[in-house]
């Protein structure tokens, strides 16, 4: 399976100037994203991030402006406010705009992660469903996956956020930089040795956390794992009898443990480095200040110069902090994004390119030297199999385990495509068939069928739900076609009452979900209908009640039929038998018992262990 690295390049192999590069890029992707879900809202929240990167620069001016005119006034002995109300009132409503501006920038924030948060959820959970059953079997894919939900568009969300935040306090640091410049330009030659290599430092720590948290993808999948198996339903008991959670509980905190005693590492680079520069900004600042104190009493420089530079040094230094630590952040999420874009540009194997409808929907069935291997593997599953299935006509697949059978169907269902040879439906080649015509023809029982956290009447409709969704009348006629309807009414809400302990109260037995994953299939008006081990859950007497009516439940279907139970196999009109790929015999069920070949022996084994008694 070719998985596809994201747009901006391997994350991996990034230097520190492609890593600048990637993060020009996400910006550029993650903003075009962002203004097509609210191009009003990004013009709302760029507008008050202006506005309060501009507010700490026009306070200190103000403050300036304010100690300059009350020194003078003191100079002259005058008792005229009116000098200074002007700078007061300036004052004051640049603390109104900057007051307002924070607020409404949280809100329009709050409001945009929002609709971020559902945007990319929705992307992602719509992606997924385009790719095709290889992927979700293929163990590098769930890493992939993996990455893509790991709070993807809490990081999206993030990453822009840190980009506003960075371009407001870049608008702060050069307001107040240049009002520091203007008193002491002395200051860029003191903060430039101290800033640029902490920048750069915080820059690849962000980019090694970020390539730490991406190695450990599959041990965080583990975790998850162990949390799963000791809190979930469905393995509790075994769990509990096994006493398999203190094993569990301690692989769990190993792994917790290494991440952790990671995570302290880089916390005190982080730590030590951060320390290092607050002591020498902090330092650089106050030498600084220092000089224009001495020049004030020099009377090179007026005191509301210096009241204005140590506020705005102070100002800066904090700025300066948020930038860098801003950027950092930003490039880390950044590379979280490249995660969604490597995720978004998978591409299905599978393509449903002219999306042909045949004249009229028969079901018939024709494998042309079809040859398959899964991705990913070596061994060769299904090898130049051709048959033919006529309209209506019931056909069983028999064989050992691993004999290709259930590949075969997943193949006619198109869940995957033959690397040699043809499958066509109704005599157009499925790869021509148009995806919604060949999925409404067909309805599959799979051997590890759904169980569906959902109402009694909602499983039974989940087999055509466009149709049958809200309308209970129809499915109470699918139930009573599939002869489900009286284990239903026993339930304590009839048909509302909701199956499965994850939101209910009511569980069904094996039998019980596997006859409701029956009716299910037969919801569906298909013209082909797949049974994989439709029985292997029910006992004896379910197994003759469902197949006494077997003809009248597949009547004008074409039907494939997966089953180890030759009392089920026996009802069909043909038997395929497969042996380790290959299709080595076919009939009816008296001519393959006649032929002496695979098939009975089989038969021969199978009537010998059910008539063997069982063991003293």
């Amino acid at each position: 399976m070719a998985i596809h690295s994201n747009p901006a390049g391997s994350t991996a192999d990034r230097s520190f100037k492609g890593t600048v590069r990637a993060l020009l890029t996400d910006m550029v992707w993650a903003l075009k994203l962002t203004w097509s879900t609210s191009a009003r809202l990004v013009v709302g929240v760029t507008l008050f991030t202006v506005l309060r990167g501009l507010m700490p620069a026009g306070l200190a001016l103000a403050a300036r402006g304010l100690i300059n005119a009350l020194v003078g006034t003191m100079h002259r002995k005058s008792d005229d406010f009116s000098i200074l109300l002007p700078w007061l009132l300036l004052g004051f409503g640049l603390a109104i705009v900057q007051a307002v501006s924070d607020m409404s920038n949280r809100y329009l924030t709050q409001r945009l992660s929002d609709e971020l948060n559902l945007t990319i959820t929705t992307d992602i959970l719509s992606h997924a469903a385009t790719l095709d059953v290889a992927f979700f079997e293929d163990h590098r894919f769930h890493d992939v996956m993996e990455r893509a939900k790991q709070n993807t568009a809490q990081h999206f969300a993030q990453f822009l956020i840190t980009i506003l935040g960075t371009f407001n306090s870049v608008i702060q640091m050069v307001s107040l930089l240049a009002i520091l410049v203007v008193t002491e330009p002395f200051i860029l030659l003191v903060l430039a040795p101290v800033a640029i290599p902490f920048l750069i430092f915080q820059l690849r720590l962000s980019k090694v956390r970020y390539l730490k948290e991406q190695s450990r993808t599959t041990k965080r999948r583990w975790t998850n794992y162990f949390v799963r198996l000791l809190t979930g339903p469905h393995l509790a008991a075994e769990v509990k009898l096994l006493d398999l959670a203190p094993l569990l509980t301690d692989r769990y905190r190993t792994l917790m443990t290494e991440f952790r005693d990671q995570d302290h590492e880089l916390h005190r680079r982080s730590f030590v480095a951060g320390s290092w520069f607050v002591v020498l900004s902090t330092v650089a600042f106050y030498a600084t200040f220092a000089w224009v104190v001495v020049r004030a009493f020099r009377g090179a420089v007026t005191v509301g110069d210096v009241a204005i530079f140590a506020g705005a040094a102070s100002g800066l230094r904090s700025s300066l902090v948020n930038v860098i630590l801003s950027m950092s952040s930003a490039v880390e999420h950044a590379l979280y994004v490249s995660n969604l874009q490597e995720f978004l540009s998978i591409k299905p194997r599978i393509q449903y390119a002219s999306g042909l409808i045949p004249a009229s929907s028969r079901g018939e069935i024709e494998c042309r030297n079809v040859f398959f291997t899964y991705p990913g593997t070596e061994r060769t599953v299904l090898s130049d199999i051709s048959f033919q299935i006529k309209p209506g006509e019931a056909v069983a697949l028999v064989g050992e385990n691993g004999a290709g059978k259930t590949t075969l169907a997943k193949l006619i269902a198109r869940l995957y495509d033959p690397d040699k040879g043809s499958i066509t439906f109704d005599g157009i080649d499925l790869r021509d068939v148009s995806a919604a015509y060949l999925h409404s023809q067909l309805a599959f029982v799979f051997q590890g069928f759904a169980r569906y956290e959902a109402t009694a009447a909602d499983n039974i409709a989940y087999g055509d739900w466009r149709r049958l969704l809200l309308d209970r009348d129809a499915v109470e006629q699918v139930a009573r076609h599939a002869k489900v309807e009286e284990m239903i009414e026993e339930m304590p809400q009839s048909y509302d009452t909701m199956l499965g302990r994850a939101f209910g109260e009511y569980e069904l037995s094996a039998g019980q979900w596997q006859k409701i994953a029956v009716a299910r299939a037969f919801a569906r008006n298909a013209s082909l209908l797949i049974l994989d081990e439709p029985t292997a859950s029910l006992d004896a007497r379910a197994e003759y009640e469902l197949f006494s009516r077997f003809r009248e439940l597949l009547k004008g279907r074409t039907t494939i039929l997966i089953s180890h139970r030759f009392s089920t196999v026996s009802m069909a009109d043909r038997i395929l038998v497969l042996d380790q790929g290959r299709l080595i015999e076919q009939g009816t069920h008296r001519e393959l018992l006649a032929q002496h070949g695979h098939y009975a022996t089989l038969y021969d084994l199978h009537g010998r262990q059910m008539s063997s008694p069982p063991p003293e």
